[in-house]
């Protein structure tokens, strides 16, 4: 796992209704926890069982829950279960909280030992309400304990990513380029989130460039970037430079990073950057990323944020790419109509410049921004260009998704799966053929519509479920998602064809 996401340490404690019996509560948290111990997850089971209408009964669970040093909390409704006291604990505890409930084994149950939680379960939920408790609520919470143990695992996820963002600053280089407000967008949402953010200027990071030149570790640096690139490793002499800008940064996030657990990166990366660095930072970015720690282009906060989401929903590498271009006809007929399920509008290409991992890319190779090369060197040979990481994006399940802050500083995101296709692009940079049901309506009523930024985060998986879980978690009430045919977007035109 990468040290800049957090690590889930899970507990769960029962509540049991006075006028049911107690030991249905034990025995049937008991049971979740074996089950989920056979599936291989470290859980804390906290004895104490919280009553009804006994205050005195959540204090000390609570102080049970504080020495068991957990940071995600599963409250079980063992039968019915007693309504204050179960969201109190809640409220006391402060971290990320689920709440699941026990379905009945069996007929013999059903005579004197039946536990209601199912009834419970409703009663739990319009409490937390009433507490003003964002809770974790299973999409059917009741079941037998494997079955609850499934929830869990499934939350589990998601709980390391509200514990990531509570803890999260962002670091940024820059200003974002005049030709480039896209990327401009109200940050304010953000520290209602929790994040915290620190700005800074270009001069600052060239003043720390500089300072680190000849820095002893360059050498090791430039060996892991060899190892790395292996055949790849097109264009070697600009890689002292790239070392010297990654110990820059590294160093900065370690300088820089205050009371916040993790970090990210939205730097500036054109068009000064060329002229006053010597070189392009892609690569670099691309590596950062690969650690867990996403530096997003163009000094896009929203797309580093969105990026550290899927890396703590996945635990892996995730990367950050324009929804760039139309996939032409002739590409069209020749390697996707008939071979994959998607009409001709609903596959584009994804693109950046190279800060992909190359853990993602089918074969990465150093090479150089060829738009910056014309217009900074007039197509000669690259020096001042180079940097990029190019190749073609792996093919496989993927995620799209963004979180961003409106026009009127309110969050909003969307979230659509869909694949990248085994298809060559024949194209530069980090690029891949990307295929997302209903793309073109999507693009139209959502993006379009919702005023999104041509940039998007990409998770490789599919992981819609959880991340659409921790938005609506974060008070998102606008979560979009590429919508089937068969139900329209509010602003569709019904007589459209």
């Amino acid at each position: 796992m990468f040290n800049n996401i957090p690590e889930v340490k899970l507990g769960i404690i029962a509540v049991s209704r006075d006028c049911f019996p107690i030991d249905l509560a034990q025995r049937r948290r008991a049971a979740v926890v074996k089950a989920l111990k056979a599936k291989g997850v470290k859980v804390a089971e906290i004895k104490t069982i919280i009553e009804g209408g006994i205050d005195q009964n959540v204090l000390e669970a609570y102080e049970e829950i504080k020495k068991s040093k957990i940071n995600a909390l599963v409250v079980f409704l063992g039968n019915f279960g007693p309504e204050g006291p179960e969201t109190a604990i809640a409220k006391m505890f402060g971290g990320p909280v689920m709440y699941a409930a026990a379905a009945e084994e069996n007929i013999k149950v059903l005579s004197s030992d039946r536990g209601d939680a199912f009834c419970g379960m409703l009663n739990a939920s319009y409490n937390l309400k009433l507490s003003g408790i964002n809770a974790y609520i299973p999409e059917y919470p009741v079941g037998t304990a494997p079955e609850v143990a499934d929830m869990i695992i499934d939350w589990l996820p998601v709980a390391r990513t509200l514990l990531g963002l509570k803890d999260l600053k962002i670091i940024t280089f820059g200003p974002r380029p005049f030709d480039f407000l896209a990327c401009n967008a109200p940050i304010a949402p953000l520290f209602k989130l929790g994040v915290n953010i620190q700005e800074n200027s270009e001069l600052d990071l060239l003043k720390a460039y500089k300072e680190h030149a000849n820095d002893p570790r360059i050498p090791d640096k430039i060996k892991e970037m060899e190892d790395e690139l292996a055949e790849g490793n097109k264009m070697p002499g600009i890689l002292p430079r790239l070392a010297q800008y990654e110990l820059t940064l590294l160093d900065w996030i370690e300088a820089n990073r205050g009371a916040a657990k993790y970090v990210v990166m939205a730097n500036k990366c054109w068009p000064a950057f060329q002229t006053e660095f010597g070189f392009v930072p892609c690569y670099v970015n691309s590596r950062l990323t690969a650690m867990g720690i996403p530096v997003a282009c163009e000094v896009d906060i929203y797309g580093a944020l969105s990026e550290y989401i899927g890396t703590c929903i996945t635990g892996q590498s995730v990367t950050l790419l324009d929804i760039n271009n139309t996939v032409p006809a002739d590409m069209y007929k020749e390697s996707i109509g008939g071979k994959f399920p998607y009409r001709a509008n609903e596959v584009f290409m994804g693109f950046h410049c190279g800060n992909t991992p190359i853990c993602r890319l089918v074969k990465g190779k150093m090479s150089y921004q060829l738009i910056m090369n014309r217009g900074l060197e007039g197509g000669g040979t690259p020096d001042i260009t180079r940097g990029t990481l190019e190749g073609d994006i792996a093919p496989g399940a993927i995620t799209f998704f963004r979180l961003q802050g409106n026009k009127d500083s309110v969050l909003q995101a969307y979230v659509a799966q869909g694949e990248v296709l085994p298809v060559a692009t024949q194209s530069f940079g980090g690029i891949g053929v990307f295929g997302i049901p209903e793309m073109n309506r999507f693009y139209r009523h959502v993006l379009i519509e919702g005023g999104y930024p041509h940039h998007g985060a990409v998770a490789f998986g599919h992981v819609g479920k959880q991340i659409f879980d921790v938005l609506k978690l974060l008070g998102i009430e606008k979560v979009s998602y590429n919508q089937p045919a068969s139900l329209p977007y509010p602003s569709e035109n019904p007589f459209a064809k």
